[in-house]
């Protein structure tokens, strides 16, 4: 009951108690409708720090050098927009899948950070067949006689920065939802 009264001073100096109970403490009638909020904010507190891990590889890079490289090394085939190529989810007469769009609609974001450094550093069959991925026949070349990991992570927070939030997040979310190594 002291924890209750403590709990619900609290929430009346914090202004999250407004349901008119202010006068006359009723800690059940009081904190039923703050409790949803209590969730909801523990849970945003709990997920701020995943957020901030799988970002951190993203943060501080070059988003302009990015761009560039990207212009350079990676338009030819995934579109200047970041578009990719035509019907890119069908195999082509030789059994190679087109290069995807690096934008929203394509499935970048769905993959966490250390595949995408791998993928395209080796290669998508060698970083595919590195995992143990069958029955998917990768045309993405190496880029990692070309391209540092420093120069590929930037290229990777280029195309990060043109997705909307929600990709963003779910990407993190990813990605920090690996084992430790």
């Amino acid at each position: 009951m002291i924890r209750q009264k403590t709990i619900h001073r609290f929430a009346v100096l914090q202004g999250r108690c407004d349901d008119g109970c202010h006068a006359r403490p009723k800690p059940r009638e009081c904190h039923e409708g703050s409790i949803l909020r209590r969730v909801i904010f523990a849970t945003l507190l709990a997920l701020a720090p995943i957020a901030t891990q799988a970002d951190h590889a993203f943060q501080g890079r070059d988003l302009d050098r990015g761009a560039q490289l990207y212009a350079g090394n990676c338009a030819a085939c995934h579109g200047a927009n970041l578009e990719g190529q035509p019907d890119w989810r069908s195999p082509g007469p030789d059994g190679v899948l087109p290069a995807p769009p690096h934008d929203a609609s394509g499935h970048t974001w769905h993959h966490d950070t250390p595949l995408l450094l791998e993928y395209t550093r080796l290669g998508g069959q060698a970083a595919l067949n590195a995992r143990g991925v069958t029955g998917f026949n990768s045309g993405m070349p190496a880029f990692g006689d070309i391209l540092s990991d420093a120069e590929i992570m930037d290229i990777l927070a280029y195309i990060r920065s043109t997705w909307p939030e929600q990709a963003r997040q779910v990407q993190a979310e990813r990605t920090h939802a690996l084992p430790a190594e």
